[in-house]
């Protein structure tokens, strides 16, 4: 696709579909601010489905703003239509072709015959299965089992064959033969290249389900988009935090799955510009938990009706506690609060009130639905109105819910509202409140802790990110419990869409690779850059980060980079000064005591110096390290560091000697560290590298082109620093 030329000022777009709204955002692409919203009830009974919602957001928030359409360089949206559609059981009927030799078919004919996959209680999917020898692969033989399929009911065909990873033919060919047919098709070896044939053809065939009706939403919307003056690609938000162009949307439509958590730790990584930290994305009635971490969301593979897929998504925790949980007593004790919201009740909000609307309150025992306990709490006023008394209500007393926050009502209208619950709990006003919050985030510290633990995190840097219109009314008081630092987003009611907006294209490419040799490495690297590219990514900011497992023996190439337009209109470039602050504020420290350690042309490395003192008496110092790139970016954050500046020329052996120094030998066990290396403005990521060798031959291929004198930074985080 040929890009247009930028216009002097430049808007992105983005668009997150929820549950209940359809919001977009307007943002300034030199700033970064928002300059226009606007909020469409979720069109899911249309016959247009949620395409409708999508088109008239974009079409209002232009238009309320006074944008010209052509000054729109992104646009993009997250989507609910493939989740829904598997939840809903509104998919496709599937046929499968499973092929392999006469050798591996004893195997392969079973695992490529899928057995009825569950997509939600009471829903299943049941595809029709053909099996064929590659030994007797025909046009002919192809032909018929499709039309055997297609006589079933198939509307899209699945070609799955046995190591068609390494040899796509037999799939392609297919592919072929069932588009001449008139039907639509979905290949395993396009959908990942990971061996396992059951969990590839699964993955495919739930791709298959919902291709065509993904297929017409897109037609539908990008339409709507080019008719209204906007000549930007449509970007489509993935469940890994990343982007891809509307027309690979089109091939692989699964990967969109749970795209809506994914867009709201986007504007965390973008907007925030957050390294490590635990997100929440606090609602009305639940709040998703997930991890940043070195710059990147934590992924994992999505599971469909308890099977694992090869869609990578986030790693996110869901749980029924949210700022309009409300609250549980009996017998004069306060006993729980949530999972049922204000919002399920049909209730209002008793901080959303005006104060003369609270008179004379009292408390009354109900049940919000049929099943649930009769112990729910609402405060009925003298002119009847009943209201909820919620995790918001309790922020609002407490003064965390502030002036500016979404979560923000009236506090002098929560306070009658609890003094009723207080009188009957036998607690002061301000105690009932924090006795609120005590439970809710009772629920929320467990996850921290575990995040923490699996992930590794650096407890003392890692920060809570609120994000979601409640997230005043769990975030603070779960800061204060934990000893965590804390930020709530600026615009947190709209986050999700401003990480649309600001979302990186990306793409994955895995492979299983026994003792990947530096040759293997680079062929992996070369093939998820240009799977970026493909995607609409600018070729010259594409970042690749290789992560080698040696248990599984599988290599992942994760490419991220800014659209081609994105890129054309980067941000003025933050300077020494500005970095360094940057950096201090962000250790917590003065900027007097932040050091510019090493550098290359488009990143900066800062240490500090922190003494920590137990009782008063000196325990020991550490040296926190910051890595900012040109765009304010903190890129690696850790307490404690060593880092060496090196050129291309000596990295190599720089890194063998860091290796060497921050590595623990304890016994027969090796406790490797992890290693950054800072090539330009890319971070090489090594810390999912177990030897010094794999490391070596990563970064050697980071290094082709460069001139022996060209800046390298390298930073090592000893294990022994309680990391």
């Amino acid at each position: 696709m040929t890009e247009p030329s930028a216009p002097s000022r430049a808007y992105r777009i983005g668009i997150d579909v929820g549950g209940t709204f359809t919001k977009a955002v307007l943002i300034d692409n030199a700033s970064h601010e928002v300059v226009g919203r606007f909020s469409v009830l979720t069109t899911h009974s249309d016959p247009r489905g949620v395409a409708k919602g999508v088109v008239d957001v974009f079409r209002n928030v232009l238009e309320q703003s006074g944008v010209d359409p052509k000054e729109v360089i992104f646009l993009a949206h997250s989507t609910t239509q493939a989740t829904n559609a598997l939840l809903e059981g509104d998919v496709a009927s599937v046929g499968v072709i499973g092929m392999s030799t006469h050798v591996e078919s004893l195997l392969a004919r079973s695992q490529s015959a899928m057995k009825p996959i569950e997509l939600a209680p009471g829903r299943h999917m049941k595809p029709a299965n053909r099996f064929l020898m590659k030994e007797t692969l025909t046009d002919e033989t192809i032909r018929k089992a499709i039309e055997e399929l297609k006589a079933e009911g198939a509307k899209v065909i699945v070609a799955s064959s046995a190591f068609g990873v390494d040899d796509s033919e037999a799939e392609e060919t297919v592919r072929r033969l069932v588009v001449e047919a008139g039907l639509a098709a979905t290949c395993g070896n396009e959908i990942t290249k990971l061996y396992g044939l059951t969990t590839r053809t699964r993955t495919a065939v739930i791709n298959a389900s919902i291709l065509p009706k993904m297929i017409d939403t897109a037609v539908m919307t990008e339409a709507s988009v080019r008719e209204a003056g906007i000549q930007a690609p449509l970007m489509i938000m993935r469940g890994d935090g990343g982007v891809m162009d509307i027309r690979e949307m089109r091939r692989r439509p699964v990967m969109t799955m749970l795209s809506g958590p994914a867009a709201s730790v986007a504007g965390a990584l973008m907007y925030l510009r957050v390294s490590d930290g635990i997100y929440f994305e606090v609602g009305g009635t639940s709040t998703n938990i997930g991890v940043i971490r070195n710059g990147r969301p934590t992924i994992k593979y999505a599971r469909v009706g308890g099977h694992e897929t090869y869609v990578s998504s986030l790693d996110v925790r869901v749980i029924g506690i949210a700022g309009g949980s409300m609250v549980r007593a009996r017998d004069g004790k306060l006993v729980d609060v949530g999972p049922r919201s204000a919002h399920i009740a049909g209730l209002p909000y008793a901080a959303f009130a005006k104060p003369e609307d609270i008179v004379e309150p009292a408390i009354e025992f109900f049940q919000p639905k049929a099943g649930d306990p009769a112990d729910y709490i609402a405060v009925r006023s003298a002119n009847g109105t009943r209201y909820a008394i919620t995790n918001t209500c309790a922020a609002n007393v407490l003064g965390y819910a502030r002036p500016g926050l979404h979560a923000y009502g009236n506090p002098e209208s929560a306070e009658r509202a609890i003094a009723a619950l207080a009188e009957f709990i036998g607690k002061t006003i301000e105690d009932t409140a924090r006795a609120i919050l005590d439970v809710a985030t009772d629920k929320v510290i467990p996850v921290v802790d575990d995040l923490i633990r699996e992930y590794k995190l650096d407890r003392d840097q890692a920060v809570l990110v609120g994000e979601g219109g409640g997230a005043a009314a769990l975030i603070p008081h779960a800061s204060s419990r934990t000893g965590l630092r804390h930020e709530i987003s600026k615009d947190a009611e709209v986050i999700s869409s401003i990480g649309v907006a600001l979302a990186l294209v990306r793409d994955v490419v895995e492979r299983v690779i026994p003792n990947p040799q530096p040759e293997d490495l680079k062929r992996i690297r070369r093939e998820a850059f240009e799977a970026a590219v493909k995607l609409g990514a600018a070729p010259d900011n594409v970042e690749v980060t290789i992560e080698v497992d040696q248990n599984t023996h599988r290599v992942r190439a994760t490419a991220m980079g800014a659209s081609e337009m994105r890129a054309r209109q980067r941000r003025d470039e933050v300077g020494e000064i500005e970095a360094g602050e940057i950096a201090a504020k962000s250790m917590g420290i003065s900027v007097e005591r932040v050091t510019l350690t090493a550098s290359t042309p488009r990143m900066r490395v800062f240490q500090g110096e922190v003494e920590v003192r137990s009782w008063g008496i000196f325990k020991k110092r550490r040296s926190p390290v910051r890595a900012v790139d040109l765009d304010g970016v903190i890129r690696v954050q850790r307490s404690h560091s060593v880092v060496r500046p090196v050129s291309a020329l000596t990295a190599l052996d720089g890194l063998r000697r860091l290796w060497e120094d921050t590595t623990i030998y304890n016994g027969d066990s090796t406790i490797t560290p992890d290693i950054f290396v800072v090539v330009g403005g890319q971070l090489i990521d090594l810390s999912g590298v177990n030897s010094i060798e794999q490391a070596v031959a990563v970064t050697r291929s980071e290094l082709d082109g460069l001139t022996g004198e060209a800046s390298i930074a390298l930073i090592g985080i000893p294990p022994s620093r309680g990391l």
